[in-house]
């Protein structure tokens, strides 16, 4: 994984806006969780994840390293200590932005109410817009997408469809001791704007042009 300064990359994003910032190539995409130790360690000893990680309710991943930091407070939070980078073919990951229906109701989506609650019940990925978070958690005009997997679709990301685990923790914990404005010696993961292939999977996301 490559890293950069977060100074520097934070002047090539978007400041406001639903965009998907991930850490990818042409074949790969980097999701994000935090787990307790025992969870992680299975996972990076089984390149997938093992009994100890729930499947039967949901689970969210995130493409966007600083969502993870906010969420998991740089690693600190109970339950939370330990920070994987899971690899994903790219194919998986649009099968899965294909299969989100949106957490929220939105009228101008054009169904009705009834018609998304049918949706929100019947699929496996849930699509969630959140604020995006600077390296304080101080919340941001842009947007930030995670997806919640339930039932098929968190098995198939749990047992067949991860590429790699690494554990990032080193990297947190040393990184979070920079985490204070101006932010000179903050390194992040290299995170570039991230769009789908299919016009239809960026129009139901909501995507903002960029």
């Amino acid at each position: 994984m490559q890293f950069e300064s977060y100074v520097d990359q934070r002047s090539q994003w978007p400041g406001e806006g639903r965009h998907v910032l991930a850490y990818y190539d042409d074949e790969t995409i980097v999701v994000y969780q935090a787990f307790r130790p025992a969870i992680a360690d299975e996972a990076l000893a089984l390149g997938r994840f093992g009994p100890s990680f729930r499947r039967s309710r949901m689970s969210w991943i995130k493409p966007n390293f600083l969502w993870m930091m906010f969420r998991s407070g740089w690693a600190t939070k109970v339950g939370q200590e330990r920070v994987l980078a899971v690899w994903l073919s790219r194919a998986f990951f649009e099968r899965l932005l294909v299969a989100a229906v949106p957490a929220i109701f939105d009228p101008a989506a054009g169904r009705t109410q009834e018609q998304w609650a049918k949706a929100v019940a019947d699929s496996d990925v849930r699509l969630q817009w959140d604020p995006d978070h600077g390296p304080r958690g101080e919340p941001l005009v842009r947007r930030a997408l995670q997806l919640g997997l339930r039932r098929r679709a968190l098995a198939e990301y749990a047992d067949g469809e991860i590429l790699r685990v690494e554990d990032m923790t080193p990297l947190v914990i040393e990184q979070r001791a920079h985490t204070r404005k101006p932010y000179a010696e903050l390194r992040t993961p290299r995170e570039r704007i991230y769009v789908p292939a299919d016009p239809a999977v960026r129009q139901t996301l909501g995507l903002d042009a960029w």
